[in-house]
């Protein structure tokens, strides 16, 4: 079978559905392959700034990892902004989206928030901006988390004189993620928090 026959899905039989469902599977196999190439599209995306916003990504991921931050750290560090050009009044959501199935919960909800958590930063220079719009959060188990993210890795990584590790260096770490079992309690640990920062393990790399 090359396609299937229905035009319609509630038309559609035992056998076609487990030709597609096998193709599905194949597919995901290449998630973390797919999302690298966007991460190279955000070359496209944002202009102004002194660094590209891939370059903003790998700077992210590059402080994170020299925090000693575990690897769901390291890549919610790269991926926090994939949704720049997809879905720019929503990015974080939909990179947390992406995320959600394969890292730590903590992770995804720092993601999830972190664009209200930047307005700290620079609401009170815009008009009608709401600089504190990350205080809805307060009491959150993961605010001070978010808080973190954003101060150590995410506004501080708009530096062109910054050694940057190459996007390759991240591509095992994309790989391992993508490759764990969907939304695996294992993965999930809803409730667990991890520390960004591990000054032992920074010391050794």
């Amino acid at each position: 079978m090359e396609k299937v026959n229905f035009t319609q899905m509630k038309d559609g039989t035992k056998e076609e559905y487990e030709f597609l469902n096998a193709h599905e599977i194949d597919h995901t196999k290449h998630t973390a392959k797919r999302l690298l190439s966007a991460l190279v599209d955000l070359d496209k995306s944002l202009s102004g700034y002194q660094v590209t916003r891939l370059g903003h990504s790998v700077q992210s991921a590059t402080r994170a990892w020299r925090d000693g931050a575990d690897t769901d750290w390291v890549v919610a560090a790269l991926l926090h902004d994939i949704g720049d050009i997809y879905a720019p009044y929503n990015h974080d959501e939909y990179a947390a989206t992406i995320l959600k199935p394969f890292i730590r919960e903590q992770c995804t909800w720092v993601v999830q928030t972190h664009g209200d958590f930047q307005m700290l930063y620079y609401g009170h220079l815009i008009d009608g901006a709401n600089q504190h719009k990350r205080d809805k959060y307060k009491g959150h188990a993961y605010f001070d988390d978010c808080a973190e993210f954003c101060e150590r890795w995410d506004q501080a990584s708009f530096d062109p004189g910054y050694d940057d590790l190459p996007l390759e260096f991240f591509t095992p770490m994309v790989e391992e993620v993508f490759a764990r079992e969907p939304y695996s309690a294992d993965v999930i640990q809803a409730g667990v928090r991890k520390p960004l920062v591990d000054a032992e393990v920074a010391a050794g790399r």
